[in-house]
């Protein structure tokens, strides 16, 4: 058993008293008393010093124990029935153990919420950039039609015309916002079933053919797969990660370009799908955020492009949710491969 901390202080202040009160002694023997002996006089020092120790022992402990018992009230993690007065000493390091995993997770907690918080700030700021262009661009091609344009057959077509494009990026925006939303907070419930991912992969690329006509670019597959590959996986929001990677795939592909999806073997049990463009490819800097909502390699050009900027978030989501993971390899000036992996259907 630990001798209590308190003792040693207890020890060394009551000898100090005991050696204060010898020379006190000393001097009234030599004075008052020389005819008493030395029997009384070192009797009076045994007693003083076991006194002066039981008081000052007492005295300490007191004064740690409540001092502690209203730390103990106070921090909302420590329990006060815990504090035991007869090992008050041992307590003062288990507490101060306890304190220093208090504080450490504090701080993990603030720089939580710090991230958070900026995060929120830049989240809000992106939503309110993203809803803000096409509404204002609406806004104005219609207060142009109210003031007279509309009159004049061309304009107006052509201002209706981008007025509704301005409505279908609000409603991209909006739609991309409330399935990250869904994904985020709800988390994203599957329906898990075999499939064949090539039959998938062809659904996408007869649904985006016209989209990738009007940039010249030819979407195909690497090559001739004479049998069907089973996987197992949500059709519709696997059906919706290759949407988002073919068309970003599109938009930031070379004009008169290829897009080629292929699949391959991953390991035994795993088989990866990958969509390569032949594009401008992605500068390493932005390659780790590039998964962020909202985060864009290229401004000006992303936004020209049109899109939520939320594709590639929910790429991320999708698969992950599946407990597979997006890979990306890319060579700026050359092209960009987004791949994904998927369980074998057995």
């Amino acid at each position: 058993m630990k001798i209590k901390k308190t003792y040693s202080y207890a020890l060394w202040s009551a000898i100090y008293l005991t050696l204060l009160a010898v020379v006190i002694a000393t001097i009234s023997y030599i004075f008052i008393a020389k005819d008493l002996g030395t029997g009384p006089v070192l009797i009076c020092v045994l007693v003083l010093f076991i006194i002066s120790f039981t008081v000052i022992q007492y005295r300490a402990e007191h004064f740690i124990y409540r001092r502690l018992k209203k730390i103990y009230e106070d921090v909302s993690i420590l329990d006060v029935n815990d504090l035991r007065r007869e090992s008050v000493t041992t307590d003062i390091d288990k507490l101060s153990k306890r304190m220093q995993t208090y504080v450490e997770g504090k701080g993990l907690e603030i720089k939580s919420l710090t991230e958070r918080d900026s995060f929120r700030r830049d989240f809000l700021g992106n939503v309110a950039h993203e809803l803000k262009t096409p509404l204002f661009t609406v806004q104005g091609y219609i207060l142009t039609l109210l003031e007279g344009a509309v009159n004049d057959k061309n304009i107006r077509l052509k201002y209706l015309e981008r007025a509704n494009k301005g409505v279908e990026r609000l409603v991209a925006v909006t739609k991309d916002l409330d399935m990250i939303a869904k994904l985020e907070t709800d988390g994203l419930k599957l329906n898990m079933a075999v499939s064949n991912i090539l039959e998938i992969i062809q659904n996408v690329i007869d649904l985006l053919e016209m989209k990738a006509k009007k940039r010249n670019i030819i979407l195909k597959f690497d090559r001739i797969y004479e049998f069907p590959v089973f996987v197992l996986g949500d059709v519709e929001k696997i059906e919706q990660v290759l949407i988002n990677l073919v068309v970003n795939a599109i938009k930031y592909g070379k004009p008169n370009g290829t897009t080629i999806l292929a699949v391959d073997d991953y390991n035994s049990k795993k088989i990866l799908i990958r969509v390569i463009d032949n594009g401008e490819g992605i500068k390493p800097v932005h390659v780790p955020r590039l998964f962020e909502r909202f985060y864009r390699a290229d401004q000006s050009r992303s936004r020209e492009q049109g899109g939520s900027g939320l594709g590639l978030s929910i790429v991320k989501h999708i698969i992950e949710a599946h407990h597979q993971k997006v890979l990306l390899k890319s060579v700026f000036g050359e092209g960009s491969e987004f791949s994904f992996t998927m369980e074998k259907a057995t």
